[in-house]
């Protein structure tokens, strides 16, 4: 869920609540408005949505920073918050924060580690490679720490330290065949249950496919553009995208859930299929009227969390 303008962003929460929607889930890059910020409010406006962050990057901020932060929340809404997290991309954490892109994975980890212990354990002592804490609240939250995974081994990572993995754009069949077992691998190499996949994906209800792909383009043209997702695209077969840096017709085609409600509802239960246990759907307008395309895409997300589980904008 993203807007220009955080008044209407809360408002389009609240409405979500009202529709059925069971969970918002808000991003952060650039100079976007803080996520866990406007989760804070948030949760002084509604009652029942889960709230979500999809993902606050991990860079800007000490791990005991985060934690400070999240704990408002966590006591705004108090078993309706998780806490998604990520290194982003290389190009943005530089680009943006002119901060040194080194080993995001091993970062990852000791940040991780230093959360899950402040949140859900209230202390920790903990001397990473790349962060160390020492401190003690005294206050256990039931808080899930997520972690946004794109490529083989970031999934491995959450499925030994994360309580879930957090997908973006990847192709539907790269999930049954490459992220699900890399999360079991992960969690069997850790001894632990496996974490469950939250699949986040682009949506739009709309018959036109002209029209879907050329919005597609539009509203996501910078992902294929990007060193991470487009080794992933690269990956999952469309190994196109390396010399494009575009999406191709057959890209939007594996990753965007489109068409009549019908069909985007059996593209939601295949993903369900290949193991995801949550989808945040992210609406695409496609169309002239695009106020109108996006009612029609949140009256299906709405249904779809009242009948298949929780679907999330």
């Amino acid at each position: 869920m993203t807007s220009g303008n955080t008044r209407e962003l809360l408002e389009s929460i609240q409405e979500a609540e009202k529709m059925g929607i069971q969970a918002a889930w808000l991003t952060t890059s650039g100079a976007r408005q803080d996520n866990l910020t406007v989760c804070a409010v948030a949760a002084a406006q509604t009652d029942r949505i889960l709230l979500g962050t999809s993902i606050t990057p991990t860079w800007p901020r000490h791990p005991v920073v985060m934690v400070q932060q999240v704990r408002v929340v966590a006591d705004l809404a108090p078993g309706r918050f998780r806490l998604g997290v990520g290194t982003s991309h290389k190009d943005g954490i530089e680009g943006v924060f002119g901060l040194d892109y080194n080993a995001p994975l091993p970062h990852l980890r000791d940040y991780l580690r230093i959360l899950k212990a402040l949140l859900q354990q209230g202390k920790v002592d903990y001397d990473g490679k790349y962060y160390q804490a020492h401190v003690e609240t005294g206050v256990k939250l039931d808080v899930p720490v997520m972690a946004a995974a794109l490529r083989r081994r970031s999934f491995e990572l959450c499925g030994e330290e994360a309580d879930g993995a957090i997908s973006w754009v990847c192709p539907r069949i790269y999930l049954d065949r490459m992220a699900v077992p890399a999360l079991r691998a992960g969690a069997r190499r850790a001894s632990r249950n496996v974490p469950p996949l939250i699949a986040h994906a682009p949506i739009c209800v709309h018959e036109n496919p002209r029209e879907v792909m050329a919005a597609m383009r539009k509203q996501m043209s910078v992902y294929p553009s990007l060193t991470n997702y487009a080794q992933m695209f690269a990956d999952a077969g469309f190994s196109e995208v390396i010399d494009t840096k575009a999406w191709s017709d057959a890209m939007i085609d594996a990753v965007a859930l489109y068409g009549d409600e019908s069909k985007v509802m059996k593209q939601l239960q295949e993903i369900f299929d290949y193991g995801a246990a949550e989808i945040i759907l992210s609406p695409v307008t496609a169309g002239r009227e695009e106020s109108a395309s996006y009612e029609r895409t949140m009256r299906l997300v709405a249904e779809a969390s009242r009948t298949m589980g929780r679907e999330a904008q």
